[in-house]
């Protein structure tokens, strides 16, 4: 039996991805209202959000067999709103992202171990992410796949604005 690691490829998002990105960060939000998560809203995300977040860093794409978008997220090298000034220690994973209906299950996993190996090839020990506290089933989810807490920053700036409080979780690698 094939994983989805074995049967996704990866690449980097270009401009050309923008509303791809922008219909699978809405997909995502969607699900995640429908299923009690009180972490995204759909139409948050637009496709400036995600062309600054390819000029300034990384932001990938997993592809199926067909070469149809099945998940992304977002590395980012630094994530001072959330963790503060920190040396580069690690890389920050945001905006891991599936599309429920066309995604193998365990895509999600294999979007994380793919941020994990970019970290750890840039020579970088930690992956390192965050939620809004009132998502406790985000944190089941990442302390699955290896995760542990870190810490807490009780107000996030949220675009807006607005704050809120987030759980900061980190793995090892390797």
């Amino acid at each position: 039996m094939t994983t989805p690691a074995e049967t996704l490829s990866f690449r980097l998002a270009f401009d050309e991805d923008l509303p791809t990105l922008v219909a699978l960060y809405d997909g995502a939000a969607r699900w995640m209202r429908d299923s009690g998560i009180d972490q995204w809203r759909p139409g948050e995300r637009d496709a400036d959000h995600f062309r600054r977040r390819i000029a300034e860093g990384e932001v990938w794409l997993a592809l199926t067999a067909g070469g149809r978008a099945a998940g992304a997220y977002e590395l980012w090298w630094r994530d001072e709103p959330a963790w503060g000034v920190r040396p580069p220690e690690a890389g920050y994973v945001h905006r891991l992202m599936t599309d429920r209906a066309l995604a193998p299950a365990g895509t999600g996993r294999a979007l994380l171990a793919h941020a994990e190996r970019r970290i750890a090839a840039a020579g970088r020990p930690l992956s390192r992410l965050d939620f809004k506290a009132s998502s406790p089933g985000l944190r089941a989810y990442y302390e699955r796949a290896g995760y542990a807490v870190a810490g807490e920053q009780p107000f996030k700036e949220g675009g807006g604005g607005s704050g809120y409080a987030v759980v900061l979780m980190e793995k090892r690698l390797g």
